[in-house]
């Protein structure tokens, strides 16, 4: 009769929830990327909200306190990736007067996937009070084609 062991009962359990993370988390395998707060939760920076019409995808990024310029975008695959750094407020004032900081400054990068092809040519990305939006024309295959129905008499 074999003994329970709790250590591989666990480790197998861990192995279970790094497939299912995995098969969430696309091709890259990086579900949760870090975000700001180094030895905390990793958690998704900037907040993203994607949406379509027939004609485009449009991926809105919340990222106040973001010099345009400091905003990376690239498009490979099905997968739009912003990468970037988010300045300290205030360089000048030394981390221990702080009484409070809960607006996170570092580096990010998220990836999120597509759901369609897109035009990565004709990709554009506006920033305005905080709000990035980056506008993806569907690729030509991916637009949904009207299908005339005929009468047979």
């Amino acid at each position: 009769m074999a003994e329970w062991n709790p250590w591989q009962e666990m480790e197998r359990v861990r192995r279970e929830i790094d497939r299912a993370f995995e098969q969430v988390g696309g091709r890259n395998g990086r579900t949760f990327p870090t975000a700001f707060l180094p030895g905390r939760a990793a958690r998704a920076y900037p907040l993203v909200n994607v949406s379509e019409d027939a004609d485009a995808l449009y991926v809105t990024a919340l990222a106040p306190g973001l010099e345009p310029t400091a905003i990376q975008l690239t498009v490979q695959d099905n997968r739009l990736t912003m990468a970037g750094e988010k300045q300290r407020l205030a360089a000048e004032i030394q981390p221990e007067a702080f009484h409070r900081s809960e607006r996170a400054a570092g580096k990010f990068v998220r990836t999120v996937t597509l759901p369609s092809d897109v035009e990565h040519e004709q990709v554009r990305a506006d920033y305005k009070n905080g709000l990035l939006v980056v506008t993806l024309p569907k690729a030509e295959k991916a637009k949904p084609k009207q299908i005339p129905v005929s009468l047979n008499a």
